[in-house]
């Protein structure tokens, strides 16, 4: 399943918006938003919904024009980029005829660029070749989601921006399907994707970005980001510890106790662990990290009802 990625990204920056805007009426979906992507980078791109991910995307890819701001795309406008084929999308829905075969889709949608990739070769590329005479309307949600990503990779791109890419996939493809990606980042493409599993986020992006009612509010790699949510958790064994003392030990945001184990949020984990080590009878002593969800809600919660964008 694999296929060579052959990049012409030089030292160009791979995305930079710049001052990024959009209004619609009195809604701002997006809001002074800047953000460089290098070549190479695999970036998650998340928000809750009304949080402006999807009109960035678009914005990026040419479809929705900015109010303010600039969108560049390996230095060109997105309009250039895409021309050039150095931009593809995996868009989560749309964009298909379900009469005809996948084979069909893709070799009418290879019809459009001057040079691509072979057929067969993006097929297998997507996991597919197996289904390609089967018709479109009779392809599961996953399958026509892999249907999409093998489009996608006809002209080759430097960028593959994907949204919601492995919606309806199964386990073992979703795994399949990002071993693929991985690949093609090591070969220098550029990736950026939304998703809702967040555990995907964890697991296979370089970097997070994480935006709140247009504006960026975390970017950096997933445990810099758990990191902001607030502190680790440090767990011990302490019989006839004192939650009070605890709770006012230097680097401890607040103690539990419950029986035998005390739990510590910690601001400053280090420094509350060598001191149950050192002068505490403490044992069986672990350090955890909030994870990416605990994260998402700490950083994007909204008291206010989100505005309706998307």
């Amino acid at each position: 399943m694999s296929m060579p990625v052959t990049t012409t990204t030089g030292t160009a920056t791979a995305v930079e918006l710049t001052g990024l805007t959009k209004t619609f009426g009195p809604v701002t979906a997006v809001r002074g938003l800047s953000l460089r992507i290098e070549p190479g980078e695999v970036v998650a791109f998340l928000g809750p919904n009304g949080a402006g991910k999807t009109t960035t995307i678009d914005m990026m890819l040419g479809l929705a024009r900015p109010t303010a701001g600039t969108v560049r795309v390996y230095g060109r406008t997105p309009a250039e980029a895409i021309a050039e084929g150095r931009v593809a999308a995996v868009m989560q829905s749309g964009g298909l005829l379900r009469d005809l075969t996948v084979a069909e889709t893709v070799r009418m949608t290879a019809s459009f660029f001057a040079r691509t990739r072979p057929v067969a070769e993006v097929l297998e590329r997507a996991g597919i070749a197996g289904i390609a005479d089967r018709r479109v309307g009779k392809c599961s949600g996953g399958q026509q989601q892999r249907l999409r990503f093998a489009m996608a990779l006809l002209p080759d791109p430097d960028l593959m921006v994907l949204d919601e890419p492995t919606t309806g996939m199964d386990v073992e493809g979703r795994r399949e399907f990002w071993s693929a990606i991985r690949a093609d980042a090591r070969a220098g493409r550029t990736v950026l994707f939304a998703t809702h599993y967040l555990e995907e986020a964890d697991a296979y992006a370089d970097r997070i970005v994480l935006i709140r009612r247009g504006e960026v509010v975390a970017d950096g790699t997933a445990a810099q980001v758990k990191a902001l949510a607030a502190g680790r958790v440090v767990r011990a064994t302490l019989p006839g510890a004192d939650e009070v003392a605890l709770a006012a030990l230097p680097g401890v945001d607040s103690a539990e106790v419950r029986g035998d184990t005390v739990l510590l949020h910690a601001t400053d984990s280090d420094r509350v662990a060598r001191h149950l080590l050192t002068r505490t009878p403490a044992r069986d002593l672990e350090i955890t990290s909030r994870n990416l969800e605990d994260a998402f809600i700490a950083l994007t919660a909204d008291d206010d009802a989100p505005e309706a964008v998307r």
